[in-house]
């Protein structure tokens, strides 16, 4: 046998050599246009369906080697894709249609494979660069997403300079574990992870701790400079996300960022600047002497300060700024037939609407595509980010420390202002003089990241009818954190701690590489088979030490000038490993199916050696691609059913029963944690299927698309109470049932399309809703709420798993009284060109329905200061703000709004210069106008983090709104 292996080595090889060049090829060359002679710069060009591919340059020409019998397709995105034969003379000219209902736009089936919409299975969301960032830009990559996927549920975690969002795809997959999907950027899997810089060791928001989920984090996603993406897919579905493996339970955004193309070199300026504003002030109780007794406040200082004309409205002083913003964004790309590249440098400056508070980001990024040969093509991408943000106290505390809270206790006639010297005054009102902490305390979050990815794909193979390829990516995340906190021993709330100084470094480092085998066949039938096979490798560690200093030395900041100080470190990493295999068969193109199957372990998992099996199959059927269809009306009419099954990794701590630190007879020791690990700890398993209709008319100027779907999430992690004879109080285990259904509507509209103008309108609905369907545990609160009193998420069997309840009546009886899914959202997208130089963009969202825990409310209420306190409630002579304390319920508030979230107006001045090739010019408004009856800064809040609770409204950094300017330069 070992004889025989290199004869047949041999064989093969001679095989595929005569097999490439069997057949006679010639040089095609071609330009490509739209409908109106513009042409199309960066269409992609291949042969025999992907055999092989050239891509347009600025003039929008290309050549490509074909056979003499061979079809040339030509695709651009946002156009039909047009399949022409090469003809004798070697020259193509296309014509490009708009393909208004996206049916040609190419979505992701696999790690390394792609399919058109029309021929999809699964619902895809996707989120173009112009409606990311090309209407009015957003002060971050995850703002600039909200009201723009559908099937989303997306919450400011805080209105805090440097972004903080939480993302929820088709409702909460998990209790414990991660809730926020799995971002990939050109391959590389970044970390989203929120890190604490430490606040809890001060406002003690938390049980214990220098590290709580109410500190006010933000998702390191939010670095990314919207202005290098291009496009953006989001991954929904089980049977889509599971082939990115175990850290895909909560969906996927793929982030593709933009790439050079072949021609003349081209630079392009965007400059941005505007004025950002709070969006609403709560107001203040207007006090009179009769109030001012009721309060049981001193009068004479009410009096004294009438006299003197000193009556303030602090929350304007505190919230009141209005913040310059500018962004600054400058790009090249060109390159040739062999190599293109792009490079782009974007500078932001935002003031916020809190004094000291602001955020700065600098990023660089690098991409270049390089063909070394015919067969093989590698691509480069790098970028350096550079964030700074200085997000002040606000959200919950337990010690009066932030402005919110400190505010909520503090009425109009109290002295807080310095004096002549700078000396500031103590409230008596509260622990602490907001003034005097905004002033003198320090809270920045410095991150340095890098992200670089590499892509390689070789032929291996190439007939007429197979194709053989090989696709490798490799990609590391890495970025080192640095938060700065201090507060002077000179604060009022310090008087006992005498200052704190915390310092915190964490270092994340992620890699992942992958690699796969693709093989596409094509029959003389019009059958065509894509095979895939592939491993792939993920690593991850993070490292954070936190060092919390108090009783500090003067006026210094080094640790070492202090009293004392107390070192926290936390320290994760996980290596999942993945083999994916699938399927893809395509016949007569009206019938697409796929089957596929991952394998994964995760060092996550208690059995880190064990591989889970994870299956997923589809089909596709396209009734008007059967051949016999006919139809003026109906253009396009798909069915798709999908089913996926994926899992959720258990948390790193759940597989073991920790170590604490403790003092043991005076000295230093280690005792046993309250909190029981479980070392066969399983991943949670979800199962999706999803179904819908995908139908388009009048020439793809109508087109619909509906998406029902039910996901059901088993084996789910939970904390239960074990035996007290185990000496423990909580225990991880795997245990219940959830399921989650939705529905997903979408529709794509031309209403109007003559020469000089055009209208483009997209309206998408959606809901979701959630049952908890088993529970091996009692009932439970699962964190993030302070009790029933003011109400909490409970998680109980046969209900839903967003329910609120609340203590309803005197004798402390719990009934739900509310739920934060919404009943449903919406949003209205549209375009308005007029003689193709000036264009309106809007987008409407309309979210019907969640509800919000607004505990700001009840503080300001405890504390006397609500602007409604005083009026009427449905008890006689009780103020409305002393009757909402005694009915808490009331303070479960439907945060339903309308918010006209993005409106720009952009001019392309009709100039020709020598060097300048178009002048853009506009303004924007973003988050400017909202309709709600919700009582709070904003209906969107997230106060306790990217957790499993949302909807947690305490003294959160108020929302903004932005008013900018822009010009734009290309040359």
């Amino acid at each position: 046998m070992k004889k025989l292996l290199p004869g047949v080595l041999v064989l093969l090889c001679l095989t595929l050599s005569i097999a490439l060049h069997a057949q006679q090829k010639k040089k095609i060359s071609g330009t490509v246009t739209d409908k109106n002679g513009a042409v199309l710069p960066g269409a992609t060009v291949t042969v025999n369906k992907g055999k092989q591919g050239a891509v347009t340059n600025s003039e929008g020409k290309f050549e490509i080697v074909a056979p003499d019998d061979g079809l040339v397709t030509i695709n651009f995105t946002g156009y039909k894709s047009q399949t022409v034969k090469v003809g004798a003379s070697g020259e193509v000219q296309v014509s490009l249609a708009e393909d208004v209902a996206k049916l040609d736009e190419v979505i992701v089936t696999g790690l390394a494979t792609s399919v058109k919409r029309r021929n999809a299975a699964n619902a895809v969301a996707t989120v173009s660069s112009k409606e990311l960032s090309g209407t009015a830009p957003a002060q971050t990559f995850d703002a600039a997403l909200s009201g723009k996927i559908t099937g989303a549920n997306i919450n400011a975690n805080s209105g805090a300079p440097g972004g903080g969002l939480s993302i929820k795809l088709r409702g909460v997959t998990t209790f414990y574990g991660n809730t926020d999907p799995l971002f990939v950027i050109d391959g590389v899997i970044v970390n989203n992870r929120a890190v604490s810089g430490g606040l809890n060791a001060v406002t003690a928001a938390g049980s214990s701790g220098a590290t709580s989920d109410q500190d006010n984090a933000a998702g390191r996603i939010a670095d990314i400079n919207p202005s290098d993406i291009e496009n953006i897919e989001i991954l929904k579905g089980a049977s889509a996300s599971a082939i990115y493996g175990s850290q895909a339970a909560a969906g996927v955004v793929v982030i593709t960022t933009k790439k050079g193309r072949a021609g003349k070199t081209k630079f392009t300026v965007n400059q941005d600047a505007g004025v950002v504003s709070v969006r609403k002030l709560l107001g203040q109780r207007k006090l009179t002497e009769e109030r001012v007794v009721a309060s049981r406040w001193r009068l004479a200082d009410y009096q004294a300060a009438v006299a003197a004309g000193k009556i303030y409205d602090y929350e304007k002083e505190m919230y009141g700024n209005d913040g310059f913003t500018r962004n600054t964004n400058l790009s090249m790309s060109g390159g040739n037939d062999k190599t293109t590249f792009m490079l782009s440098a974007g500078i932001k400056d935002e003031d916020g609407i809190i004094k000291r508070t602001g955020y700065e980001n600098n990023s660089v990024r690098t991409n270049i595509d390089h063909r070394i040969s015919d067969k093989i093509k590698v691509g480069l991408t790098s970028t350096y980010l550079r964030s700074s943000s200085d997000r002040g106290l606000t959200n919950n505390d337990n010690r009066g420390a932030t402005f919110g809270v400190a505010l909520s206790s503090t009425p109009s006639f109290a002295q807080l202002h310095p004096d002549e010297g700078g000396n500031y005054p103590a409230n008596p009102f509260s622990a602490s003089n907001p003034l005097e902490t905004r002033d003198r305390m320090q809270n920045n979050e410095l991150v340095n990241r890098f992200i670089g990815g590499i892509n390689l794909e070789a032929t291996l193979q190439q007939s007429q009818r197979s194709t053989t390829r090989f696709i490798a990516r490799g990609g590391i995340d890495y970025y080192n954190l640095k938060s700065f906190v201090l507060f002077p021993s000179s604060l009022q709330f310090q008087a006992i701690t005498r200052g704190q100084n915390i310092r915190g470094n964490a270092n994340n480092l992620f890699t992942n590489w992958s690699g796969f085998l693709v093989n596409t066949l094509s029959t003389k039938n019009n059958l065509s088979f894509t095979s895939t096979v592939g491993l792939t490798h993920e690593t991850g560690q993070f490292d954070q030490i936190l060092n919390v200093a108090s009783q500090l030395i003067g006026e210094q900041t080094s640790l070492d000038q202090a009293g004392a100080v107390d070192v926290t470190q936390t320290r994760t990493s996980f290596r999942n490993d993945g083999v994916f295999l699938q399927e893809e068969v395509a016949i007569k193109e009206f019938l697409n199916l796929t089957a596929g199957v991952r394998f994964d372990k995760s060092t996550n998992n208690g059995d880190h050696d064990q591989y889970y099996l994870f299956p997923k199959a589809n089909i596709a059927w396209n009734i008007t691609k059967t051949g016999n269809w006919s139809s003026t009306v109906i253009n396009d009419l798909k069915l798709r059913i999908a089913y996926g099954e994926g899992n959720g990794l258990p948390t790193f701590s759940s597989r073991f029963t920790s170590l604490i630190g403790a003092n043991i007879g005076g000295k230093p020791g280690s005792a046993i944690n309250y909190v029981l690990g479980d070392n066969a700890i399983e991943p949670e398993r979800q199962t999706e299927l999803e179904g819908g209709v995908d139908v388009s008319f009048l020439d793809g100027r109508i087109s619909l698309e509906a998406t029902y779907y039910n996901k059901v999430i088993r084996n789910m992690l939970l904390q239960a109470e074990p035996l007290g004879s185990t000496g423990f109080s909580i225990e991880w285990i795997n245990g219940g049932k959830l399921q989650n259904r939705g529905l997903e509507l979408g529709l794509r509209t031309i209403p109007l399309n003559r020469k000089n103008i055009r209208w483009g309108s997209n309206v998408n609905f959606w809901f979701n809703r959630s049952k908890v369907l088993e529970l091996n545990a009692p009932p439970f609160d699962p964190g993030g709420s302070f009790g029933s009193s003011y109400g909490t998420f409970f998680i109980e069997e046969g209900k839903r798993a967003t329910q609120i309840i609340a203590i309803v009546d005197d004798e402390g009886t719990e009934a739900k009284v509310g739920d934060s899914e919404p009943d449903f959202q919406a949003n209205w997208s549209n375009e308005l060109t007029l003689f193709k130089n000036l264009s309106l963009r809007f987008l409407f969202h309309w979210k019907k329905g969640g509800d919000n825990v607004n505990l700001t409310q009840t503080l300001y209420d405890g504390g006397r200061v609500s602007p409604d306190y005083d009026d009427k409630s449905p008890e006689a002579g009780v103020p409305l703000g002393r009757y909402r304390l005694i009915t808490p319920a009331s303070y479960i508030q439907d945060a339903s709004y309308l918010r006209l979230r993005e409106i720009g107006l952009f001019y392309k001045l009709p100039v020709k210069m020598r060097y300048v090739d178009g002048i853009t010019v506009g303004a924007s408004a973003n988050n400017y106008f909202t309709w709600t009856k919700y009582k709070g800064y904003d209906p969107e809040v997230s106060n306790f983090g990217t957790g499993f609770s949302t909807g947690i409204d305490v003294t959160p950094y108020p929302a903004t709104k932005r008013l900018q300017f822009h010009l734009a330069f290309n040359f």
